[in-house]
């Protein structure tokens, strides 16, 4: 034995390490090894969140949400998804159709089910995103946000998404009774 090993351990620790490195891609791109979230929010606007504004809006949706994944915590995950200004610039139009891109990816991917945004009425008209309050998607000439959002501060607006298909958002069941929540508490502040 200890001749077979003089002559074949860099052999057994190479394979060990070859599978060690297989089970780390597979897990990552399996998600074992990352938190999945129990909410997550896009956020469409022309500047960034301040890391205290994003903390404020994560501990908001912490404080009503439950532990949907029974990881042992509540994780509120905010994809932020910033508006190019409109020129004629190249490079920005690059990063607009960037940024829509992004949108579009979440939107398709079905990753947020709430939508926080600066102009509600941009986002329903591009997207047609937004749910009606009983959570059904609105006809499809219904452009405007009317009815859709809550003000959630003096400049942004939230609202849920629609589905028009059988594809869903993880724990939809448990955002729409977080909505309800949200909507009682803010349907004085409704758009």
């Amino acid at each position: 034995m200890k001749n077979w090993w003089y002559y074949h351990k860099w052999y057994v620790i190479c394979g060990a390490l070859l599978i060690c490195i297989n089970l780390h891609l597979i897990g990552n791109k399996l998600g074992w090894f990352r938190d999945e979230p129990d909410i997550q929010i896009a956020y469409i606007a022309d500047e960034p969140l301040s890391e205290d504004a994003a903390a404020s809006i994560e501990n908001a949706f912490s404080s009503l949400a439950d532990d949907y994944n029974k990881d042992g915590k509540v994780t509120v995950k905010i994809n932020q998804y910033l508006n190019a200004p409109d020129t004629v610039d190249v490079d920005s139009l690059s990063y607009k159709q960037a940024a829509e891109l992004s949108i579009i990816g979440d939107i398709e991917s079905c990753s947020s089910y709430f939508f926080l945004m600066e102009r509600p009425q941009n986002v329903q008209r591009e997207f047609q995103v937004l749910a009606l309050p009983d959570g059904s998607c609105p006809l499809e000439f219904d452009l405007s946000a009317e009815g859709k959002t809550i003000r959630w501060d003096d400049k942004l607006y939230l609202g849920r998404r629609c589905f028009y298909h059988n594809k869903r958002t993880a724990y939809e069941k448990e955002c729409s009774q977080l909505w309800d929540t949200i909507y009682t508490k803010y349907a004085k502040r409704q758009i």
